[in-house]
C-alpha cells in the first residue's frame, strides 16, 4: 500500500511496509516515538517538491474544495505508470473519490489512515529529508497566511463588518454629539439665555456662538453666512436686551474650544455616514431601497452579518430589536410588539396608526426576500428592492383610502355581506282549541285566517317573539292584539285564561252583530233573553 502524505513543501509518496500495524492504532502512536521505529513502518519512495508558493497555494486550495491540482496530477501519473496495482491512501475522501474517478486507482480513506498521517506528522523532517525543517517552517507560515487570506475573501465588497462597525459608531457619535451641543448651550446660555430660544437649529447655534464670543460682538457682526436675515436681526434685536450674566475671555476661550471639538465631530459624522451608505449600497442594494442604509444597516448589526440576519424569518424580522418587550409580553401574557428596528423605515413611520402594524407585517416579508438576494445572490442591481418598495406604496396607499381588497389580483373582488342566522319562530294560538259548536258569529271568528302580512316577526338576541294581530269578528271592525310569550312557568295558567276568554267573546260579538239590525228587534231579543232567564 502506496500513503499519500500532502506537506507545505510538497508531495510525498510512502510505502507502508507493516500492513498489520494499522489493525492496532491505539498504540500506532507509540511506534512513531523515534525515527528507527517510523522506519520500520514506513519508508518514502518518492518526493515531489513545489517549485514556488504559488504552487504550494494553488495545491493547497484544490485539496480544500476536494479537487485535484496539477502537480498531483503529475504525481499519480508517476504512481499509475509504476505501481498501478497497489492501494492509494489518502487523508480526504473525496479528494480520493475524485483520484479514483480520473485514474482509476483504489483509494483508502478511514480512521485508521488518519491516524497514520498523524503519526507521520510528527516525524516529517526525519522522514523527509529533501527539505530542511527551516524551509519546511517559513512554507508553512507563508501557505497559512495565503489560505486565510483566500477563505476570507471572496469578495472585496461584501465585508459586512465594516457596516457593524460603522454604525456602531455612527451610534456613538450621535449621542456625544448631543451630550456636548447639550453642555455648550447650557454653558453659553448663562450669557447670552436668548440666543437658544431664537436659534434652534443646533449646528447653526454652534457656529453661530463660536463667531460672535461675547454677546455684545454680535450687534455689530455679520451673521449672514450662518443664520437667514430675519434671525440675524432678531439675534441683533436680543442681544441688546439680554438678561446674561458677564464671562470673562477665558470663558470665551474654552466656549470657543468647545464648538471647535463640536463642528469637527459633526463634519465626520456626515463622511462616516456617506461611507456607509456606499458600503451598503455595495453590499445590500435591495435592502437598502427598501429600508434605507440606516435602518438595514442596524438590522445587520444586530443579527451580526448579513448571512446571519438572511436566516432570520420574516416574523424574526419585524420584531428584531424588541426582544424585551417581546418576552415581557409573553410573560404577562399581553399582546406582542408589533414592530422593533424596522419601525423607523420610511413606508412604516409615515403611515397612519391604524396600518402601521399591517405595513410592518407586509414590509419585513419584503424585506426578508431582498436580504435573502443580496447575501446569496451574484447580482449587485437593486431591481428587486425598487420593484417592492413600488408595490408597497401603493398598497399603503390603499389600504390610507380604505380601499384594499376591492381589487385583486385576477380582477374586481366581490365583497360579501356577513352572515347572520335569524331563527324564525311561529306562535301557536291556544284559543283555537275551543271544542264548543260555534254559533254564526264564532264560526265567522273560527274561520278567519290571518292575512299574509298581518304576522309580525320579532327577532332579538335573548329571546323570539312573535305577535299576530288577530281582527275582532263584529260588524264594527274592532280588533284586539294578543302577545304571548314562546316558554315561561305559567304557560298552563295563561292558556287557560285565554280559553276562558275565547268561550265569552263569541256571546259579546253576537251581542254586537245585533245593534246594526232594527230598535224592533232588539227588544224582542232581549224580551226573548229576559223570559228564559226567568
Amino acid at each position: 500500500m502506496l500513503v499519500l502524505y500532502e506537506t507545505s513543501t510538497g508531495y510525498a509518496v510512502f510505502k507502508l511496509l507493516n500492513e498489520k500495524k494499522l489493525q492496532q492504532i491505539d498504540n500506532l502512536y507509540d511506534e512513531f516515538q523515534s525515527f528507527d521505529k517510523a522506519s520500520s513502518i514506513v519508508q518514502l519512495q518518492k518526493f515531489y517538491k513545489f517549485g514556488t508558493t504559488e504552487d504550494a497555494m494553488s495545491a493547497a486550495t484544490a485539496a480544500v474544495e476536494g479537487k485535484i491540482g496539477k502537480k498531483l496530477k503529475k504525481v499519480l501519473k508517476k504512481i499509475v505508470a509504476e505501481d498501478a496495482h497497489e492501494q492509494l491512501a489518502v487523508a480526504d475522501s473525496l479528494l480520493g473519490k475524485a483520484i479514483k474517478d480520473k485514474f482509476n486507482i483504489t483509494c483508502v480513506a478511514n480512521p485508521s489512515i488518519s491516524e497514520l498521517m498523524r503519526c507521520i506528522r510528527t516525524q516529517t523532517n526525519n522522514l523527509i529529508t529533501e527539505v530542511s525543517e527551516r524551509e519546511s517552517t517559513a512554507m508553512s507560515l507563508g501557505l497559512a497566511h495565503g489560505l486565510s487570506r483566500y477563505k476570507l475573501k471572496f469578495s472585496g465588497d461584501k465585508i459586512d463588518t465594516m457596516i457593524i462597525q460603522a454604525v456602531s459608531l455612527l451610534d456613538d457619535l450621535d449621542k456625544e454629539l448631543n451630550n456636548y451641543i447639550m453642555r455648550c448651550r447650557e454653558w453659553y446660555g448663562w450669557h447670552f439665555p436668548e440666543l437658544g430660544s431664537v436659534v434652534q437649529d443646533h449646528a447653526a447655534y454652534i457656529k453661530t456662538v463660536k463667531k460672535i464670543g461675547m454677546r455684545t460682538a454680535s450687534i455689530t457682526m455679520d451673521l449672514s453666512d450662518i443664520l437667514p436675515a430675519d434671525l440675524e436681526q432678531k439675534v441683533k434685536d436680543v442681544a441688546q436686551i439680554s438678561m446674561g450674566t458677564e464671562i470673562s475671555d477665558e470663558d470665551i476661550v474654552h466656549i470657543s474650544s468647545l464648538c471647535d471639538q463640536i463642528i469637527d465631530m459633526q463634519d465626520y459624522r456626515s463622511q462616516l455616514y456617506e461611507y456607509l451608505r456606499n458600503r451598503m449600497a455595495a453590499i445590500a442594494p435591495n435592502l437598502t431601497v427598501l429600508l434605507g442604509e440606516l435602518v438595514g444597516a442596524r438590522l445587520i448589526s444586530h443579527a451580526g452579518s448579513l448571512m446571519s440576519l438572511a436566516k432570520h424569518p420574516a416574523s424574526t424580522i419585524q420584531i428584531l430589536g424588541a426582544e424585551k418587550a417581546l418576552f415581557r409580553a409573553l410573560k404577562k401574557k399581553h399582546d406582542t410588539p408589533k414592530y422593533g428596528l424596522i419601525y423607523h423605515a420610511q413606508l412604516i413611520s409615515q403611515s397612519s396608526p391604524k396600518i402601521k402594524g399591517k405595513m410592518s407585517r407586509m414590509v419585513a416579508a419584503k424585506a426578508s426576500l431582498s436580504i435573502r438576494v443580496d447575501a446569496l445572490a451574484e447580482t449587485e442591481d437593486a431591481d428587486l428592492g425598487t420593484l417592492q418598495r413600488g408595490y408597497l406604496e401603493n398598497k399603503a396607499k390603499e389600504l390610507e383610502s380604505g380601499e384594499a381588497g376591492k381589487m385583486g389580483k385576477f380582477g374586481s373582488a366581490r365583497k360579501f355581506d356577513k352572515y347572520e342566522n335569524k331563527s324564525q319562530v311561529w306562535q301557536y294560538q291556544s284559543g283555537n282549541d275551543s271544542t264548543m259548536t260555534p254559533g254564526k258569529g264564532q264560526k265567522d271568528f273560527f274561520d278567519q285566517s290571518p292575512a299574509p302580512g298581518k304576522l309580525k316577526k320579532i327577532f332579538g338576541e335573548d329571546d323570539v317573539k312573535q305577535e299576530e294581530v288577530v281582527p275582532n269578528g263584529g260588524a264594527n271592525g274592532a280588533g284586539e292584539t294578543s302577545e304571548e310569550p314562546l316558554s315561561g312557568k305559567k304557560d298552563k295558567k295563561r292558556k287557560h285564561a285565554q280559553a276562558e276568554e275565547a268561550e265569552a267573546q263569541p256571546a259579546e260579538d253576537t251581542e254586537n252583530a245585533g245593534d246594526v239590525e232594527s230598535s224592533g228587534k232588539k227588544k224582542k231579543k232581549k224580551k226573548v233573553k229576559t223570559e228564559a232567564e226567568e
